[in-house]
């Protein structure tokens, strides 16, 4: 038993916990997501999140422990967001025939994302901080931060924020779409996937991408639409609104 506890205070305390941590639990929680056929509660990343969370207050790990293995992962991030233009480039010519729509949807999508999250905390009587941490919350957790903080927000709840949105939008956009009849057609899984990229920006994008090729391209256009969109209409919206 002295071992273990001399194993796991070293194990704890390098970057190799953080790293394998993140990799074993996310493997972990793709196979159980793939089990089970890709049910939209069983989303690997809210799994690995609730697991990772759950193991650093049970060992009471500091995050930035944990995070100085993970940051291995977390630089990652850059290229698989780059990688999502190769989808794009392969529908070149109908994203030009269908730009304008594109640009005009992804506008109107994200201003009623923002307006309605700003909306349900004024009515429910939340800080003025909060509700602009809160406006940028469909756009992706790094821009969200610098958007909320050009807002006179707090960039740390807009990036927590942003992570619950995506996860939301993760786990209940296929029953919405069904509710409402977007589903059957082909050009339905464009429709599904750009509006989950819309709202839910890369957790979004990532279940779209498994679930179609064409959902996946859409989702991934509207993710990047989103934060150079916001990162431009919402501080000047700051700016005109009391």
């Amino acid at each position: 038993m002295a071992d273990f506890v001399q194993l796991w205070v070293y194990l704890s305390s390098t970057p190799l916990f953080g790293l394998t941590a993140t990799l074993a639990t996310y493997v972990l929680a793709q196979g159980a997501y793939e089990k089970l056929g890709h049910a939209p509660w069983a989303n690997p990343v809210l799994w690995s999140v609730v697991m990772i969370g759950a193991v650093l207050l049970a060992t009471r790990t500091p995050y930035p422990t944990y995070f100085s293995g993970a940051q291995f992962v977390h630089v990652l991030l850059g290229p698989a967001v780059v990688a999502l233009g190769w989808p794009l480039w392969q529908r070149r010519v109908e994203l030009r025939r269908r730009g304008m729509a594109v640009v005009i949807g992804g506008l109107a999508g994200g201003a009623a994302a923002a307006a309605s999250a700003v909306a349900t905390g004024w009515a429910l009587g939340l800080p003025s901080d909060v509700l602009r941490s809160l406006a940028p919350k469909s756009v992706t957790a790094p821009v969200a931060m610098g958007i909320a903080d050009r807002l006179g927000g707090v960039p740390a709840l807009a990036a927590l924020f942003a992570v619950l949105t995506g996860i939301v939008g993760a786990l209940c956009g296929k029953y919405l779409f069904d509710a409402l009849g977007v589903r059957g057609r082909p050009a339905d899984w464009s429709v599904r996937g750009f509006a989950l990229g819309t709202t839910s920006h890369g957790i979004g994008a990532a279940r779209a991408m498994q679930v179609h090729p064409d959902a996946g391209a859409y989702a991934g256009l509207a993710l990047g639409l989103q934060a150079l969109l916001a990162s431009l209409w919402m501080p000047l919206a700051a700016r005109l609104l009391p």
